[in-house]
């Protein structure tokens, strides 16, 4: 892995369009823990994943309960180190190889994306790679507030001379020279944390990418890309988003609620254990309400150890409307962020909803509702041999991380020394203090 920059967080080379390469991808969430290896074997192009050059065989993988995480941020560094050494093993007995680095996703931190607009005056006449790097580099920083750190800084357009619209300015010739950029940024605290987990599994972080994109290089078609989407990664205790325009990630945000606060809300209004209220969220969760509903009763078993309390009996329509409040809050919230992102200038465009929290029963129904674009569940695609359990949209995260080496060159990477991460004195967080320093 290659050292951390103090402004970006670690980056992953490009993945070379001729060779095999194996990757492993950690997605560290609130309810669950999810480790994919994969090998990326080079591919001719497909009419509905053009941008991919590879193909993904996935040879291992593990889902695992988490712990010491809540809203995507850990809050136990010892149960969560145990609980990524669990899933880690898992996959690669599967697999039958040894990890070395992960690929690592993040969703909490109050991601958001800006869209910044940097530009300079070019003396040489003709625009070079250096020049795109070190006005790319200006504007990353102008992105990067106290206590933040840089996810992605993705190039979206470039300007000459006030001309817009620009795919590749190399070699061109300009007196200005500009670009437009989306630079997606989280809490440094959070991705430290979850960074500082995984190295104390003696892993190193190959590189951390925002949820929501990774989950949009998984399910959408490049038709969707370039017409324009919103991926909606709902997951335990985030709903985070990623807006696509132009066949380009433009734009991110999120919020800290997701589908373990519709179990907070069964487990209260139930007067139920968490545990019971989970299982009655997946085995009967839905937003939908019908008729025979309030006819329809079952046993609730009531919170508490007392073996002689009296089940509960409550009706189907009881629980569909506990989960109906908080998802209609969720998808209100999403509306607001969609109309505040570029998405609300693509009348075209539709929403994609993946993570777990999305297969609810009836979620398509509501978010076409609520939102007013046309809905469907985003599933892993261009996957071989992918068991039925990660064909799911709950899988959208880990499986698009094994697909983001092959969009790693689209990224603007701060130079930086090179130094390997370490366990100790002598690693990267040992030096934890002085980073802080020198970066704010």
């Amino acid at each position: 892995m290659t050292g951390l920059d103090r402004n970006q967080t670690p980056k992953t080379r490009p993945v070379s369009q001729k060779r095999t390469a194996l990757v492993a991808s950690l997605d560290i969430g609130t309810s669950k823990i999810a480790c994919m290896i994969a090998r990326l074997k080079p591919c001719p192009p497909n009419e509905a994943l053009r941008g991919r050059s590879h193909a993904v065989e996935l040879i291992g993988y593990s889902q695992i309960q988490s712990r010491g995480v809540k809203s995507g941020a850990v809050v136990d560094l010892a149960e969560c180190e145990q609980a990524v050494r669990q899933a880690v093993a898992v996959a690669e007995r599967m697999a039958k190889v040894r990890v070395e680095s992960v690929l690592l996703s993040i969703s909490a931190g109050r991601l958001q994306g800006q869209l910044i607009e940097a530009a300079a005056e070019i003396k040489g006449g003709a625009v070079t790679a250096a020049d795109v790097s070190r006005i790319t580099s200006t504007g990353m920083r102008h992105a990067t507030g106290y206590g933040r750190t840089v996810l992605h800084a993705l190039p979206v357009g470039y300007t000459l001379d006030g001309v817009k619209g620009i795919r590749d300015p190399r070699g061109m010739v300009a007196r200005q020279f500009g670009v437009d950029m989306n630079v997606v940024t989280a809490d440094a605290t959070v991705a430290n944390n979850l960074m500082l987990v995984v190295e104390r599994c003696h892993l190193n972080v190959e590189a951390m990418a925002a949820g929501p994109y990774v989950s949009g290089l998984s399910v959408l078609t490049d038709d969707e890309a370039d017409i324009g989407a919103a991926v909606v990664e709902m997951g335990a205790g985030t709903t985070t988003i990623a807006i696509y325009s132009g066949g380009r990630f433009v734009h991110a945000s999120g919020f800290a609620i997701g589908g373990q606060h519709i179990t907070m809300d069964m487990a209260r209004g139930l007067s139920a254990c968490i545990a019971d209220a989970e299982r009655i969220k997946t085995l009967y969760g839905t937003v939908l309400t019908g008729g025979s509903d309030a006819r329809e009763l079952m046993s609730v078993p009531t919170a508490g150890d007392n073996e002689r309390d009296v089940p509960q009996i409550v009706s189907r329509a009881t629980i569909a409307n506990i989960v109906r409040h908080r998802a209609e809050e969720i998808f209100e919230m999403v509306r607001d962020r969609l109309a505040d992102s570029p998405f609300a200038a693509e009348p075209k465009a539709r929403v994609v909803l993946s993570g777990g929290a999305s297969q609810l029963t009836g979620t398509l129904e509501l978010a076409t509702r609520i939102l007013g674009r046309p809905v469907r569940i985003g599933r892993p695609l261009g996957f071989g041999r992918l068991p039925n359990e990660a064909k799911s949209a709950s899988f959208a995260v880990p499986s698009g991380l094994l697909v983001y080496p092959q969009y790693a060159h689209l990224e603007h990477v701060e130079p930086r020394h090179t130094r390997q991460l370490k366990t100790g004195t002598d690693g990267y967080f040992g030096k934890v203090g002085r980073w802080l320093r020198e970066g704010f």
